[in-house]
């Protein structure tokens, strides 16, 4: 199942990550992708704050993991962006975390796009600077039943 919204401001990206984290169940797995300066980030907080997390939210680039546990979930948030092979999720223990008990949030996702199972959601994020510099088309892909 594919769906696609179109935001036009940061806030009204940020406004959908949240309600999807408002909607997320313990097990889900988010893998995000676009290109530099789409809004992953933007969107990332906003699903944090959706989860009841309420202390910033940052991209974990140099860190490939940050681990947010205050909310109704804890929120595993990775960003591959910096990964040069698979092999270096599987020293940090990514599964752990992908069939854990919070839900996992990963930006670059389409830089392994294996390391996903059928389940992930997939959401893609799209400037299309004819439409104005804070227009996005986010495309969301659920493989599996709602």
């Amino acid at each position: 199942m594919m769906r696609t919204v179109e935001t036009g401001s940061a806030a009204e990206t940020f406004n959908l990550g949240r309600q999807m984290g408002q909607a997320a169940k313990a097990g889900d797995i988010f893998a995000l992708s676009g290109d530099l300066g789409t809004g992953k980030t933007v969107f990332t907080q906003g699903f944090a704050e959706g989860l009841g997390i309420k202390e910033p939210v940052t991209s974990p680039t140099f860190t490939i993991l940050q681990l947010y546990e205050e909310g109704r979930l804890p929120l595993y948030h990775f960003d591959l962006y910096r990964i040069s092979e698979a092999e270096e999720l599987d020293e940090i223990g990514c599964d752990e975390y992908f069939y854990g008990k919070g839900v996992c949030l990963v930006e670059w996702a389409e830089l392994f796009p294996e390391l996903f199972p059928k389940e992930a959601v997939r959401i893609r994020i799209l400037k299309d600077p004819g439409k104005g510099t804070e227009y996005r088309k986010i495309q969301i892909q659920r493989d599996d039943p709602i």
